[in-house]
């Protein structure tokens, strides 16, 4: 018998940058993703819908944003237009299940650069997340540093 252990939560105030935000319709795979990032110390948010991510992001600035493609009501790519409406600098990663070739390319043309495809191995999306926000936080610390 397995326990579920449920990951600690971080207050979202304005101006408070949590490093990632998980958007996904299923609460398992929020719940594993947001597990495994808070463990390793990482300030994990999640929102179950596009709308939820959108109102989050208003009041917080992720590092990263796991965004999965298929959700009921506002999909992944609407989601996405609105998130890089609100912020061009914003860095996506897109979960899928399907594999849709069109809705990657559509994700593409918007910058996104990363696709998960679930199910997925949990080491391999540590190793990515864990190299795409040194990357972010670099590139801020430089973006800072000039001006």
């Amino acid at each position: 018998m397995f326990k579920i252990l449920y990951p600690r939560r971080w207050k979202v105030n304005a101006g408070v940058t949590c490093e990632i935000l998980i958007v996904d319709d299923q609460a398992g795979v929020r719940r594993l993703l947001c597990e495994a990032f808070s463990d390793q110390g990482f300030r994990v948010e999640t929102a179950s819908n596009g709308a939820e991510a959108i109102r989050k992001t208003s009041t917080m600035t992720p590092l990263l944003i796991l965004l999965d493609i298929k959700m009921p009501g506002m999909s992944g790519l609407e989601t996405l237009e609105e998130l890089i409406r609100l912020n061009p600098e914003i860095q996506v990663v897109m979960m899928t299940a399907y594999g849709e070739l069109d809705v990657m390319v559509e994700a593409k043309k918007r910058c996104v650069k990363h696709y998960i495809n679930k199910p997925f191995d949990l080491d391999e999306v540590r190793y990515l997340v864990k190299g795409l926000l040194v990357e972010e936080k670099d590139r801020r610390r430089r973006v800072k540093e000039t001006g």
